[in-house]
């Protein structure tokens, strides 16, 4: 019976994840069927979820009047239709209503009649009031369910490009006007709330959000920013975008099939999760490619060259790749050759960034060396790497496994790869003594031209990151 009952429950995880998790994690990471950020220079989108709130939502109202700014409020159906005087106002005011659901209750626990029923009652709310239909919907906390993919056509999802957990008071309205205020460009999609009774929200954060809305406000005119309607920003988008960029965006995701989409979404929510518990850093944040964490190494000793030892207990750096950004430069290039390049030119311009941190850093300065894990051949000697096999067990099988899983999805010749040099397609240690590296890149210190020119022979992979070599 316990055997049952375990084959039941792994059965029904199985079911939810392909539900809402899967399609969740596909529309976050990829926009699937959302609209999540706009191409605009000077505008930007105010969202509002969970309202309207009697004390809240007028002053909120009045804030957005005095700066002469548009937002966009995402309402939930029973809180609209117990304050019809507030849904009336923010449309005489020229502001976008949306729906967030007749009660603020995850899709993921719905079936899809119901999601259904929610959104069509609270739609009917907003007319009555309004005297307009709204196609525009934000799910609860962003969750979508496998049927929100294949919703009617006029429903245009949206969701965020930042959020900044305002719903929480801990956060405070300093902090809050700081977090804001880096976001603060052309083509954001930002959420806050104006209402604090959801769950897991505390029922007077909205009062630091107008605090620090009111800085916020204030310093994008100063700068020539104006927030607009989220329908504003999707229809300059809509405009802006050139032939060219639409054709590579089209052809981009018709190279990708579903199944690779879902492995590729599952690669990076991980990814997500490992930054997050593992308090990774960024060499170059302008453009996050290459991440590093300080740790002891763990394993048997290693020769460098130059004389140089790493041997268990040794203070380390461990480097990772930016898996979003490898898979961009993956499915974007239109060769083997061209991502060789890009990714050469990627590690010209960061190294010296890395060099910098750890010099300016004692505890990163007293590491023996910078480490990673790769599927490599010769590349990283250009860098100064020393390239070491890995000892035969488990984790060499589990590494090599999951490279070319990843390998078959974004190499731009796919599973072909796998049947060239398969030889070569073992993972590998790469390591450099940190003295080596200040050596070479401190100081704004370039790499030679002599890696760019062995391109055609030379892979990179840093930690499970495929940097292919030409076929």
């Amino acid at each position: 019976m316990t055997t049952m009952l375990q084959s039941i429950l792994l059965w029904l995880l199985y079911l939810s994840s392909f539900y809402a998790f899967i399609p969740s994690l596909i529309s976050r990471l990829f926009g699937f069927r959302v609209f999540r950020r706009g191409k605009s220079d000077t505008q930007y989108a105010l969202t509002f979820d969970d309202g309207p709130d009697p004390f809240y939502t007028p002053r909120l109202l009045d804030l957005l009047h005095k700066y002469e700014v548009k937002a966009t409020f995402f309402v939930v159906g029973e809180h609209a239709a117990s304050h019809p005087e507030l849904i009336r106002r923010m449309h005489e005011e020229g502001h976008l209503i949306g729906i967030h659901n007749y009660i603020h209750k995850t899709n993921w626990l719905m079936r899809p009649r119901t999601v259904r029923d929610q959104i069509e009652r609270t739609g009917q709310i907003i007319q009555e009031i309004t005297g307009e239909k709204t196609c525009y919907y934000r799910p609860p906390w962003g969750i979508m369910n496998l049927f929100d993919f294949f919703s009617k056509k006029d429903r245009k999802i949206i969701l965020w490009s930042s959020m900044f957990e305002d719903w929480k008071c801990s956060v405070g309205a300093e902090q809050l006007k700081e977090r804001v205020l880096k976001k603060l460009k052309g083509g954001e999609v930002m959420l806050l709330h104006d209402r604090g009774t959801t769950l897991g929200a505390d029922a007077h954060a909205p009062e630091q959000m107008l605090e620090a809305l009111e800085t916020v406000l204030h310093e994008a005119d100063r700068r020539g920013l104006v927030s607009v309607r989220v329908d504003t920003l999707m229809n300059r988008s809509t405009i802006s975008e050139s032939p060219k960029r639409v054709h590579v965006e089209a052809r981009t995701h018709m190279k990708l099939r579903l199944w690779k989409r879902a492995v590729v979404a599952l690669w990076l929510g991980w990814e997500k999760l490992f930054h997050w518990v593992y308090h990774l850093r960024t060499a170059s944040p302008q453009d996050p490619m290459l991440h590093f964490r300080s740790r002891v190494y763990h394993g048997a000793r290693v020769e460098m060259h130059n004389g140089y030892v790493m041997q268990n207990g040794d203070p380390i750096i461990e480097l990772h790749f930016d898996n979003q950004k490898l898979f961009e430069l993956g499915v974007t290039s239109r060769s083997t050759m061209h991502l060789a390049i890009r990714m050469i030119r990627t590690m010209e311009q960061q190294l010296p960034d890395l060099a910098q941190l750890v010099a300016a850093d004692p505890e990163l300065r007293s590491a023996k060396a910078i480490y990673g894990v790769s599927m490599i051949n010769r590349g990283p000697e250009k860098f100064g790497f020393t390239v070491q096999g890995l000892a035969p067990g488990p984790f060499s099988m589990a590494s090599k496994l999951y490279l070319k899983l990843l390998l078959s999805v974004i190499h731009p010749a796919g599973k072909r790869r796998l049947k060239q040099r398969t030889d070569q397609l073992v993972p590998k240690m790469i390591l450099m003594p940190v003295e080596e590296l200040l050596q070479r890149y401190n100081h704004h210190h370039k790499i030679t031209s002599d890696a760019t020119a062995e391109v055609q022979n030379e892979s990179i992979v840093i930690d499970n990151e495929i940097l292919p070599e030409r076929n």
